[in-house]
This record gives C-alpha cells, structure tokens and sequence, in this order.
C-alpha cells in the first residue's frame, strides 16, 4: 500500500463527491429535449418496470425494500456510482454505434477535468513513493483517412495501486495520477505512468447492498481511463484493459471491449512498455 494513503475510500465520501463533481461538470437539465420525447422515455422505462411487476409478482415486502434501497442511494450519494456503473456500458454503445474509428466505453463517475497539462512526452503527476509497476506508453493519434492529428489531446486518468483515484479518496494529492497529454507535429504521444491495479467499487454503501443481496462481486478490472479529443473530431472516451486480469470478462460495469485490450511487454528497468494508439472519427 503507498505510505500516504492512510484511510479508507468510504461509499459516503466517494459518493458524494462524485454527486458534486457531476453537478458542477454536466448539464443537469434535459436542455433542448422535447416534452415529446421526455415523454416517450418515461413512459416506456416505467412500462418496462411495470412488466417486470407483474410477471415476477412482486410483493409489497419486496416492493418497500426497494424503495428503502432507492432512498439509500440517494442519501448515500451514489446515483452518479450506480449509473455508471449499471447503465452508461448502453447509453455509450448506441451513441457510438455510428462510428468507423477507435472504440470507446464509459467514462465513470471519477472524472475530473482541468488536470495539469504534461505535453507530448512526460510523466503524470505522482508521489515519490507511488508503488505499482512502472508503464511506459506510446502512441499516435489518427484521423479516420490516416492523417496524424498534431495538438490532439489525451486526458488520463487511473486509480493507484491501491485501487483509489485522486479526488475520491483521503491521502492522495489532488492530481495523482491524472494529466494531460498534447500530440506532437505527428500525432504522436510518449506517457510515463504506473500501471494501475484492480479493485472494488464501494461495498458500504446502497450500491454494496444490492451487490450483496444479489450475489454479485464488486469487481472491475485493472485500467486507463482516457479522453481523445482534436479539432473537428469527435471525442472518444475509453478505458484500457490489461490481459490476464480475472475480471475482464465479468467487470461489473460491463466495460470491456476487446479491441481495448492492451499488450503490455517487459521493459530493461523492470517496469512495462505499451503501444496504443488511437482513431479518432471526423465531427
């Protein structure tokens, strides 16, 4: 465990952190949704469930526990956490569905943006003592036709290895392990990082509770969160995943998509070196 992370990442805590973040950082309101449409989806989401009522018979023991659980989730501030984790995998796979380029997945509720700027080659901010396997990371930035994006822009983000991010956790400086990346005249970035480890999402919580109760595990595999953007592209946003990790084919958030496997090889130093780049589809 790194020295400086003395206190445990909490449901309460990361939850309700993860509730600000998303209020200050999206766009609450369903600006320039018709009534028509909102209209549209309330109602066939609520006819979805009025099925599953009735064909499973739900009775009103069940029926008050959950909502006893719906109130948790709110007053434990994990309807950011349960969203993305249960439901993002969906709405990113049809908004997607379109695109010739790299492929993207969720982005999570631990994004912070404004990360310090590293430009085209250098290391994320981290402690002295950050423990892990050190991950060197190269790639290039293309458009669909082939043409090298230069300036384009690679906003990384990770847990630790203790399986903590910055900003959701005690004990971690406000941006370790996060950062942003400019390509060079060729498109080409060269990252310095830690690879990063496996872990939980909070069990203490509401979301632990259904966790729990279902017989599900709370596991997501090991993985690099970006944001690819350029000039008059589209933004992709991605993890990356690691081979052998125990959870890559039952991640809880059901993230995980082949093409963004990695192919980390030994590096002299003991560390790992990784190439992988991406595609980027005109806007």
């Amino acid at each position: 465990m790194n020295a400086s992370t003395t206190v445990a990442a909490t449901a309460a805590d990361s939850g309700a952190r993860a509730t600000e973040r998303f209020k200050s950082d999206k766009t609450i309101a369903a600006t320039g949704t018709s009534q028509e449409r909102v209209d549209l989806l309330a109602r066939e989401v609520l006819d979805a469930v009025y099925g599953t009522i009735r064909k499973h018979k739900l009775t009103y023991a069940e029926y008050n526990a959950v909502k006893a659980w719906l109130i948790g989730v709110g007053q434990d501030g994990e309807w950011p956490l349960f969203l993305d984790v249960w439901v993002e995998h969906v709405v990113e796979q049809v908004n997607t569905e379109h695109r010739h380029g790299s492929k993207g997945t969720i982005e999570g509720p631990y994004y912070v943006p404004g990360a310090p700027e590293i430009g085209s080659s250098g290391s994320v901010p981290m402690r002295d003592n950050e423990s892990g396997t050190p991950l060197v990371w190269t790639g290039q930035v293309t458009s669909t036709d082939g043409t090298a994006l230069a300036g384009a822009t690679i906003e990384l983000w990770h847990a630790d290895s203790d399986g903590l991010y910055s900003q959701f956790a005690p004990g971690l400086p406000e941006w370790n392990l996060r950062g942003i990346f400019t390509t060079d005249s060729e498109g080409r970035f060269d990252i310095h990082t830690m690879r990063p480890a496996p872990y939980q999402i909070p069990t203490d919580g509401a979301c632990g509770k259904l966790i729990a109760a279902a017989g599900w595990h709370a596991w997501r595999p090991a993985h690099l969160h970006v944001k690819v953007s350029a000039p008059g592209h589209e933004l992709l946003t991605a993890q990356l995943y690691f081979p052998g990790d125990q959870h890559n084919d039952d991640d809880i958030a059901s993230a995980v998509k082949p093409e963004l496997m990695l192919d980390p090889r030994p590096a002299a130093d003991g560390g790992q070196t990784v190439a992988y780049g991406f595609v980027l589809d005109p806007a």
